[in-house]
């Protein structure tokens, strides 16, 4: 009889019955007797995350009278408005913008509240106090984006139009003479008219980033602690989840893994696969025989934080060689799949050759998050049936 193939899962896998279906039907379509290895009970505790998130209160929670406060650059904010802008492009959208719905407004249309048009504005003087006054918006000044300086722009000419109440003190067509009086008007209404929509853009934008960080928190927090958290949580007590593993192993055979006459074969999907590799090169080796990662980090967590045991830290130049403990290595890697990583410039096996990096293809139905769709791939079990068939050592009688 031969050894099965052992199947260790990654993060966030807390269903040992889920987990176990799972790997009966991998099985099934590899074509290999596979035992699970589960530990995600080990894992990272998120019962209680709720109690960790920020309460959203939102603008209504400001009472009638209540001046806000004034509006800060938020980080997240933030990040939509701190391209390296150029003020030259950023004021030709708004001026073109003010000159085509300047000129709009003087096409007869409310001809009657345009004074036959006798007052027309000079978008060339608004040009320049929306000069002057740009500098001193927190939000506007930081965009690029064309649609955004266009309202702007498009607002801003609305706004200077619709003064048109001669009894209004802060009316420029109040203002008949264009002397210096009309000019500082004119260059009041701009300065305010501007500040009122930078403080729009930036209460929009801010409100939205809070929401959008609110539901982040609250729908993908439990999920995000479970992903990071079993990283954290391996980093403290790989010990205990070794020993799971070995557990399930002595539950097969006491022999498996336990020196070079009797290795074990496994396949290891994400965290699983950084497990595998701790295990087969620590100083007392789990001796692996043949090992399939897919959507694995070995590499990345060894370059960012050497792994120990009998692995030496790479230095940028020669590749990491891997022990004898470690026989065979093939590592998948879906294009979509950010957490997936490639082991082949990193490491060396014994024998001198590379582990065998390789792509499996995208598939539409997948769609975007694709780190958990290995499982259901034809393509990954295919690779998997292939190599633990040729690498099915036959224990001694």
């Amino acid at each position: 009889m031969k050894d099965p193939v052992f199947v260790i899962h990654g993060v966030a896998n807390r269903e040992p019955d889920e987990f176990a279906t799972a790997v009966s039907a991998l099985a099934a379509a590899a074509g290999v007797d596979m035992v699970p290895v589960h530990w995600g009970d080990l894992g990272a505790q998120d019962s209680f995350i709720d109690a960790t998130l920020p309460t959203y209160t939102g603008p209504d929670a400001l009472r009638d009278g209540e001046a806000p406060e004034s509006v800060t650059a938020e980080p997240f904010a933030v990040a939509a408005f701190t391209e390296t802008i150029d003020e030259a492009q950023q004021l030709s959208q708004v001026d073109a913008a003010v000159r085509a719905h300047l000129g709009a407004g003087y096409d007869g249309e409310d001809e009657g509240l345009r004074d036959g048009g006798g007052h027309r504005l000079d978008p060339e003087q608004i040009l320049e106090y929306v000069r002057e006054a740009w500098a001193d918006t927190e939000w506007l000044c930081r965009t690029d984006d064309t649609q955004l300086l266009r309202e702007t722009g498009r607002a801003l000419a609305h706004s200077l139009l619709d003064e048109t109440d001669p009894g209004s003190d802060e009316s420029y067509y109040g203002l008949r003479g264009r002397g210096a009086d009309g000019e500082t008007r004119l260059r009041f209404l701009v300065w305010r008219r501007l500040n009122d929509l930078d403080r729009v853009a930036g209460a929009a934008v801010q409100a939205v980033g809070a929401r959008l960080n609110h539901a982040v928190r609250s729908r993908f927090g439990p999920g995000t602690t479970r992903f990071l958290g079993d990283v954290l949580v391996y980093q403290r007590h790989q010990d205990a989840i070794h020993a799971r593993v070995r557990q399930v192993i002595d539950e097969v055979h006491p022999d498996l893994g336990r020196s070079p006459a009797r290795p074990v074969r496994i396949v290891a999907h994400s965290l699983g696969g950084v497990i595998a590799v701790d295990m087969a090169t620590a100083t007392v080796p789990l001796w692996t025989q043949s090992l399939v990662t897919f959507g694995s980090q070995a590499a990345f967590f060894h370059v960012c934080d050497p792994r120990g045991g009998q692995l030496t830290p790479y230095g940028g130049s020669l590749p990491v060689q891997l022990p004898a403990s470690l026989n065979r290595w093939t590592n998948l890697w879906e294009p979509l799949d950010v957490l997936a990583f490639a082991a082949s410039k990193v490491f060396r096996l014994h024998g001198g050759t590379a582990p065998v990096d390789l792509a499996v293809s995208h598939q539409a139905s997948t769609g975007m998050w694709t780190h958990s769709a290995y499982w259901g791939l034809p393509s990954v079990a295919s690779v998997i049936g292939e190599v633990m068939r040729q690498d099915q050592p036959v224990p001694p009688r």
